[in-house]
């Protein structure tokens, strides 16, 4: 399939639009690849001035109703191109309608011009930009989907034919960060092109490399300059906030976050993730009324959001309030992740807080196998171990959660555990919030870090 579309765009360089179309005419390919040969088609038909061809190819791709970004771009703006504004506003209306989370800024751009008083070209107006965009679109699409090796390798012909290719570099560096590989990722992001809608999210990227770097100074002065460059903009203090908590600064993570949920003239689902990141640090702070009424916000703005149910519901039972509902949260949370090792984890702890011990290894084993390389899960099952009686198995768990570098408040607490297990029942005691953890209590694993970063999102991954 890549070998017919890239030999379609050869032949209209070479001055063949029939042969070119006829390359990516393949009815025995399966639907996914018709997608791919469908909005080639599209583009080639395009430039080759058939404007009949080109659109029947849209059309047809958007029956499938699996518009993506790029695509919706695409077709939007050969719409507008050839003066059918009406159908350009309603192709990305529909695309903005089916977006989670904040509309992406190159939608938004668009839809800005299309106002009728300037020309909107098509999105690829050359034969060589047609040829960068076959290896560009199977290359992000792959690495969004986990290939980064044989994705990067697509990304890397794109920029050999079209060295200032925003999009593909926007993705190889994305890859890059999936490979932690952060200076890498700074340096392609700088070879983007300035000027586009996408400029503020790259810089906010870079931002969030030059934390992991342990540059934090410079990522904040990027994020603090954006913020001032554009008041309204609400990224810029989201990255900062959530830069904050992964430093444990708590308090100025709500501080931005409070600055980022004033800029929200309504809240609706799209917003959760600012109240439950508020909320995480408010309860890391030990306020838990200010937290439970941003977690109860985030909850009644996307009830289906596996984080929140994970946390609130957590937080009740580790604290004896709202026991049975605070269950039947984090097992919804559960039902909706149940690939998510931290949020079984929880449920598996739940049940150990509240006394459960068979069906605390239970759900603790479970989580084990999903994240076996995480120091906390391991020591919370080698607790259930110890309780059930499994006590060769639990000195077992927690030697493997001291040799996978768990946090170092933790450290001392596993040692005692293995020299002398754990204490009798009666021995445990709740210990209030506001005071210090016990020796022998187990740490707890929360996930207040783990909301969305900002992202440049991926415009062929199928939404």
């Amino acid at each position: 399939m890549t070998a017919a579309i890239a030999r379609g765009w050869t032949k209209l360089a070479a001055g063949d639009p029939a042969g070119a179309l006829a390359s990516v005419d393949l009815p025995k390919q399966p639907e996914w690849a018709q997608f791919y040969l469908r909005y080639h088609r599209a583009l080639i038909a395009d430039i080759a001035g058939r404007k009949a061809e080109a659109r029947t190819a849209y059309e047809k791709m958007f029956r499938q109703d699996s518009r993506t970004l790029r695509t919706s771009l695409a077709y939007s703006q050969h719409a507008a191109h050839y003066g059918d504004l009406k159908l350009a506003k309603q192709v990305l209306k529909d695309q903005l309608d089916k977006s989670q989370g904040d509309p992406h800024p190159l939608a938004k751009d668009l839809f800005s011009r299309l106002d009728g008083k300037s020309k909107i070209p098509l999105l690829v107006t050359t034969p060589t930009e047609g040829l960068a965009e076959v290896f560009y679109g199977l290359g992000e699409a792959l690495t969004g989907e986990g290939g980064v090796s044989l994705g990067t390798l697509y990304l890397q012909l794109a920029l050999y034919a079209k060295p200032d290719h925003a999009f593909a570099l926007a993705a190889l560096a994305s890859a890059q960060e999936t490979a932690r590989r952060y200076d890498d990722a700074i340096a392609t992001y700088d070879k983007i092109p300035p000027g586009s809608a996408l400029e503020s999210a790259i810089e906010i990227r870079k931002a969030f490399n030059l934390n992991s770097l342990e540059r934090d100074a410079e990522a904040k002065k990027i994020l603090e300059d954006l913020a001032k460059k554009d008041p309204t903009d609400i990224r810029p203090l989201e990255a900062l906030g959530n830069i904050a908590r992964s430093r444990k600064e708590y308090a100025d993570a709500v501080s931005y976050f409070t600055r980022a949920i004033a800029l929200i003239p309504k809240s609706d689902q799209r917003h959760w993730s600012y109240y439950y990141a508020r909320g995480t640090a408010y309860e890391r702070l030990k306020n838990w009324p200010a937290a439970e009424v941003d977690l109860k916000k985030a909850l009644q703005l996307a009830p289906d959001q596996p984080l929140v149910l994970n946390y609130l519901g957590y937080s009740w039972i580790d604290q004896g309030r709202n026991l049975k509902e605070g269950m039947k949260l984090i097992e919804k949370a559960v039902q909706l992740k149940p690939d998510d090792g931290y949020i079984v984890d929880s449920l598996g702890w739940a049940h150990y807080k509240l006394g459960n011990y068979k069906e605390s290894v239970r759900f603790l084993e479970r989580a084990v196998e999903i994240k076996p390389e995480d120091p906390t899960l391991n020591d919370h099952l080698g607790d259930a171990y110890w309780k059930v009686g499994r006590e060769r198995e639990a000195r077992f768990q927690w030697g493997q959660a001291l040799s996978l570098n768990p946090e170092e408040e933790d450290v001392q607490k596993i040692k005692v555990k293995l020299e002398v297990g754990l204490p009798p029942k009666a021995e445990v005691k709740r210990v209030p919030r506001n005071r210090h953890v016990q020796r022998y209590e187990p740490s707890k694993r929360r996930s207040e870090n783990r909301a969305p970063p900002q992202q440049i999102p991926q415009p062929f991954v199928v939404e």
